[in-house]
């Protein structure tokens, strides 16, 4: 099965209406499409209340792609909230327990940063991150291309089978040492993951000029996949998908408004539609009448 998605859902006007009220996103999201990446887990751990009001919001089998908070995978710079890392990982199990509970967690995407790379005290910290989420459904993510240099290569991936990793297939444009290639391989016999960042080479590269510029995600992410570069990862996930049960694909080409259009594009070339998805809102004057109809 492919299941197929976006990163978060208040950023795609095109499939809200006129009468989508601000609060209203993941539900008017929901009519669309199966799952959603949340990323706001990523800058602070969601608590109980939050998460039981977005799992109201959406069908019972509509999942959640829930990003790691930014402690776990060494992004956050400054004072933590938190006394320890074992207080951080025991609070952000918590925060996530009520997605657990219900069957709604997809997984946990541990996305390291840039300067994560191959070396031997880093693959300690993948260790100690996996015990830390043990249990749970856990995708890995690369973005030091260190990690899939041809010496490595193999045993990355032997690694990540070994440590009960979902692979994290990548697409972003390939512009030295701060990206990965697309490794179409699986890791884990239930799951796979792929993400679409998008191609914008020069938009990858540019860097914050400070610790509160945000500039750059104006970006970074800002591209539109053509029909043929999609046709390429259909081809992709139906081969993920004869070695793996579930493959999640998420478009995080967010910059520009492009991720709902390809991701829809993605389906149709796919052949792909979902059943049990929320209903679809209906403009304010629309009663749901095709024309001329009574």
């Amino acid at each position: 099965m492919i299941y197929t998605g976006l990163t978060s859902w208040t950023d795609h006007p095109d499939l809200y209406t006129s009468t989508t009220r601000k609060g209203e996103e993941l539900a008017a999201y929901a009519a669309h499409f199966p799952i959603v990446e949340m990323d706001t887990s990523f800058y602070a751990v969601p608590n109980e209340a939050k998460a039981y009001k977005w799992l109201q919001a959406a069908p019972d089998s509509f999942q959640f792609v829930i990003k790691a908070y930014q402690g776990m995978t060494g992004h956050q710079r400054g004072e933590s909230p938190y006394a320890s890392k074992e207080e951080m990982f025991a609070a952000f199990r918590e925060g996530i327990k009520p997605f657990e509970v219900q069957g709604r967690l997809a997984m946990v995407l541990c996305q390291f940063p840039p300067w994560f790379d191959c070396r031997q005290e880093h693959v300690d910290v993948l260790r100690r991150v996996r015990t830390e989420l043990s249990g749970l459904p856990a995708a890995l993510e690369f973005r030091h291309q260190s990690w899939f240099k041809s010496k490595y290569y193999d045993r990355t991936l032997s690694f990540m089978e070994a440590e009960n990793w979902i692979h994290t297939v990548c697409d972003e444009p390939q512009v030295g040492e701060g990206s990965v290639p697309s490794v179409v391989e699986v890791t884990h016999d239930e799951k796979s993951l792929i993400r679409l960042h998008g191609r914008n080479s020069q938009g990858w590269r540019q860097a914050k000029t400070g610790p509160d510029d945000e500039s750059w995600r104006k970006v970074r992410y800002l591209y539109d996949y053509s029909a043929e570069e999609l046709k390429e990862w259909v081809e992709a996930a139906r081969r993920l998908e004869k070695a793996t049960q579930q493959v999640y694909v998420i478009f995080n080409n967010n910059s520009g408004g492009h991720a709902a259009k390809n991701a829809q594009t993605f389906l149709e070339l796919a052949g792909i539609t979902y059943e049990g998805l929320a209903p679809k809102q209906l403009n304010l004057f629309d009663d749901g009448r095709t024309e001329g109809g009574h």
